[in-house]
């Protein structure tokens, strides 16, 4: 009975890591500059872990110059993900709990964030907020398994710093004890339902925008 349970418990973190690796990220905006974005990420269930990566393919715009002490707009724009119904040979129910994080980039005064557009994510409402310098978007689900589903596209309202300056967004993250994307998926482990977080952060970070300010 040990063995079996130890088996179920290992299968279920390839499982886990099966789910996580098919969530590919696919870049939603053709008119925008997009940068390639590779997480290294961590995936737990039932007190396995495993790691794996996550590639996305991120739009981002800003203007190129801005004047000293004046507004600017930043918008970053991550879609089309389909949920697996499958992983390993376990049934996924859903996944919720979806966080990613960017941080305000230096010299420059963070205003207000906004979110547009995006779709299929499920029945909670999505929402930004900023505190200690880091904006987060969070998307609570759930979003059912063989959903196809876009990001809402998040848009930072900045005033740039002190002239000679370069505003440069990033994303958040630098381990898996300080991530910068988090969610989690519910998966069925016979018939019942177990949730797999997993935990991931840029490697490495790449520059999405850069704005000089004149």
């Amino acid at each position: 009975m040990m063995h079996t349970l130890s088996h179920g418990r290992r299968s279920l973190a390839v499982g886990s890591l099966a789910l996580f690796a098919a969530l590919g990220l696919v870049a939603g905006s053709a008119q925008a500059a997009t940068t390639a974005v590779t997480y290294d990420a961590q995936a737990s269930a039932l007190g396995q872990t495993g790691t794996f990566t996550v590639n996305a393919q991120v739009a981002a715009s800003a203007p190129s110059t801005v004047a000293a002490d004046a507004a600017l707009a930043i918008t970053l724009s991550v879609g089309s993900i389909t949920v697996p119904t499958s992983a390993s040979g376990y049934t996924v129910s859903s996944i919720q709990g979806i966080a990613l994080e960017v941080p305000v980039p230096a010299d420059s005064t963070y205003v207000s964030a906004s979110l547009a557009g995006g779709s299929g994510y499920g029945s909670g409402t999505p929402s930004v907020s900023e505190a200690s310098g880091v904006v987060t978007i969070a998307i609570p689900g759930p979003i059912s398994a063989g959903t196809t589903f876009t990001l809402p596209t998040l848009t930072l309202n900045l005033t740039s710093g002190a002239s000679g300056g370069t505003i440069t967004s990033t994303l958040s993250g630098s381990s898996y004890t300080s991530p910068g994307l988090t969610f989690t998926a519910v998966l069925s482990v016979f018939g019942l339902a177990v949730d797999a977080s997993a935990v991931g952060y840029p490697s490495p970070d790449p520059t999405l925008t850069s704005t000089t300010i004149s």
